[in-house]
């Protein structure tokens, strides 16, 4: 191939950008949704997640995993919803009133105490990301939000926020993938009903 010194200088770039992003992560502020995450399902409340764009599929992505993998070889029994998932529903909120409100529409409706709300924007200042977290601070909600770029509104505003140091939408979403990934397995990891079982990454 012509062009294979430069699609393996420039994997090894991307791959070295990863990698620096994930290095630069706050480690505590990880840990912490961790904990909070645990505890929301122990406690058999209810997980939300919202984002747009990729980070709407990461939502919802979010759901499969959480929902069905950490279930099992554990006895987590993950109550989560993805306020991404209706379609329906998000096009009538979208015609009726306004798609700044998809997600404080929904979560006015169902977020109940305890509850908690997991918030994907690269940008952190996307107006129906701002407009939710603002009802769930005034409402005294747990909030994590993964942001990037700037950090944004999310960044200040959320309980725990996770920021990655990029200002690529691309890298950010594969961030923020391995993070929800990383999350659910350290969780499946330290709940595994088998304790004898060794781990396996």
């Amino acid at each position: 191939m012509k062009n294979i010194n430069k699609f393996e200088t420039f994997f090894n770039s991307y791959e070295e950008r990863i990698s620096q992003v994930l290095k630069n992560l706050d480690k505590r502020k990880l840990f912490q949704s961790a904990e909070l995450i645990e505890k929301t399902i122990k406690k058999n409340k209810t997980i939300f997640v919202c984002g747009n764009g990729g980070s709407h599929a990461i939502a919802n992505h979010y759901v499969c995993d959480y929902f069905k993998v950490l279930s099992q070889e554990t006895n987590l029994e993950v109550k989560i919803k993805s306020l991404c998932s209706d379609d329906a529903l998000i096009s009538a909120i979208s015609n009726d009133f306004s798609y700044d409100e998809v997600f404080s529409y929904q979560a006015q409706r169902l977020m109940e105490k305890d509850d908690i709300l997991i918030l994907i924007s690269s940008s952190g200042n996307s107006k129906n990301i701002k407009k939710v977290l603002q009802f769930t601070n005034k409402k005294k909600l747990k909030t994590i939000g993964l942001c990037a770029f700037g950090g944004g509104y999310l960044k200040k505003k959320s309980t725990i926020p996770i920021y990655s140091k990029i200002n690529n939408y691309g890298i950010s979403e594969d961030i923020n993938h391995i993070i929800m990934h990383m999350i659910m397995q350290y969780i499946k990891i330290y709940n595994l009903t088998k304790k004898n079982k060794t781990p396996i990454l």
